[in-house]
């Protein structure tokens, strides 16, 4: 058998290919990052509960009736447990007084973050719809997604999963 040299536009395609698998590898890796404000302008970065939360970042608008749906779940989740965090991110351009105004309704007990519709956080995708839930490990991990509506149950019970398979 004889080996044969690539040709030079096809090395260059090789490792052209070889550099953007590593380096889109490399991105999966690293732990998901965002500064966001809340409604109070205070700042919020997912590295801030690194090493013991699980942190559940919710998509969501006040339009959306799963969405509000949620919410009371949601908050009895975040205030049960000391090991989740959940970050409630408001897809939706509307001000600080309106959605202040929406809580007095559907009250939650966890932070509210603002998102800009036309630049989401790098750290993820802008949801293809809303509710869209991610699962973070507390190494800051995505490790589920769901598109559509989700309950404190899936979320526990996926928490439980992953914590049997450590």
């Amino acid at each position: 058998m004889r080996c044969q040299l690539l040709s030079p536009p096809l090395s260059r395609w090789v490792v052209a290919c070889v550099v953007l698998m590593a380096s889109a590898q490399a991105k999966a890796q690293a732990p998901l990052e965002f500064e966001l404000l809340d409604l109070s302008g205070q700042v919020h970065t997912l590295s801030e509960y690194r090493g013991s939360q699980w942190v559940v970042v919710n998509f969501w608008a006040t339009w959306c009736a799963p969405c509000r749906k949620e919410i009371p779940d949601l908050s009895r989740l975040h205030d049960a447990r000391d090991d989740v965090t959940v970050l409630g991110l408001a897809f939706e351009d509307i001000s600080v007084d309106m959605f202040e105004a929406f809580l007095e309704d559907y009250p939650a007990s966890y932070p509210i973050l603002m998102v800009d519709t036309f630049n989401p956080p790098e750290a993820f995708e802008a949801p293809r719809a809303l509710p869209t839930t991610h699962l973070l490990n507390p190494q800051g991990h995505a490790v589920e997604t769901w598109l559509g509506p989700v309950t404190s149950e899936m979320i526990t019970a996926r928490i439980g999963e992953l914590q049997a398979l450590e």
